[in-house]
């Protein structure tokens, strides 16, 4: 028997903030020309990955609603996690680069036409505040989402670095402003760029869930009665809201004659439903015998 997990649409909502950025980053790009701004150099950079990544997030948005098959199990809910880390990896590559060029510009800081540098840091912001009133709803239905709505953010943190760059150059005349705003955007992005890079690298490393603490899981179900041990026992996370949990159980030998392996079963299923934070969406149990376990091929803890 299969067992359908809702999948959340955001596909709406990532396709108006993808065309208001994109509408934007022509603007933009235009404006980093004329200018030769840093920080509108960079907050154009922003604009660049959010339109890519926003892009692979309303690809993913369609891929995981595909059905599972025989050959792709669970669908291909893990596009989601995939495009979440590959945003995250380009961000924090632009997070990198944006660091490097703003302490080489402290040095030696190019001319930097104040006004148009607020115009166009204004057009900047105006888009991204709008991306991110459509896109904060729903920020922590899924990686996808929130790589999205992270990218959105810090460039709109971009564009008040452009902005406040370009009032401090007009009032007084010192153009290390630029450089000084592409270094703090840079400082902003780099760390959480990287903390989404860790959590979406250790969903496709298979790590334990957040939260989940399997020391304990193990503790509660040889609480069970006939229960005598656990073993293989795993726990990942295949995309958002999908985590699953897998074990074997040694229990009594009786069991298998007296009827007692079907209660075990509901026991050791509500056991993990109930006790934990993480609410595991799909468990799959191996009730043995105690003999068992010297017959199969590879010993596991």
């Amino acid at each position: 028997m299969s067992h359908d997990h809702a999948v959340p649409d955001d596909r709406r909502r990532l396709t108006i903030a993808f065309a208001m950025t994109t509408t934007v980053l022509v603007a933009q790009a235009v404006g980093a020309v004329l200018t030769g701004s840093l920080a509108l150099l960079v907050d154009t950079a922003h604009m660049l990955t959010d339109t890519a990544g926003l892009a692979m997030a309303l690809f993913a948005a369609h891929l995981v609603r595909r059905p599972a098959t025989a050959r792709r199990t669970w669908g291909l809910r893990r596009a989601e996690v995939l495009a979440a880390l590959a945003q995250s990896a380009v961000l924090l590559g632009v997070g990198i680069f944006v660091v490097v060029e703003a302490v080489r510009r402290l040095t030696a800081p190019p001319e930097i036409p104040s006004t148009e540098l607020v115009i166009f840091g204004v057009i900047g912001l105006v888009a991204n505040l709008a991306s991110l009133a459509v896109l904060s709803g729903r920020r922590g239905s899924s990686f996808n989402l929130r790589a999205a709505f992270l990218e959105v953010l810090n460039d709109a943190l971009g564009s008040v670095g452009v902005i406040v760059a370009a009032l401090v150059i007009a009032t007084t005349g010192w153009q290390q402003a630029d450089a000084v705003a592409g270094l703090v955007i840079g400082v902003l992005i780099v760390p959480r760029a990287a903390r989404l890079l860790r959590e979406t690298g250790s969903v496709l490393l298979e790590s334990t869930p957040p939260g989940l603490d399997l020391d304990a899981v193990r503790r509660h179900l040889e609480e069970i009665e006939h229960v005598r041990g656990v073993h293989d026992l795993h726990a990942s996370l295949i995309a958002t809201g999908l985590p699953i949990i897998t074990a074997h159980v040694v229990v009594d030998d009786e069991c298998f004659t007296d009827g007692h392996t079907a209660g075990i079963l509901d026991r050791l299923q509500e056991c993990v439903a109930e006790h934990f934070p993480v609410s595991v969406a799909h468990s799959t149990f191996q009730i043995e015998p105690m003999a068992h376990q010297g017959h199969e091929h590879v010993q596991h803890s």
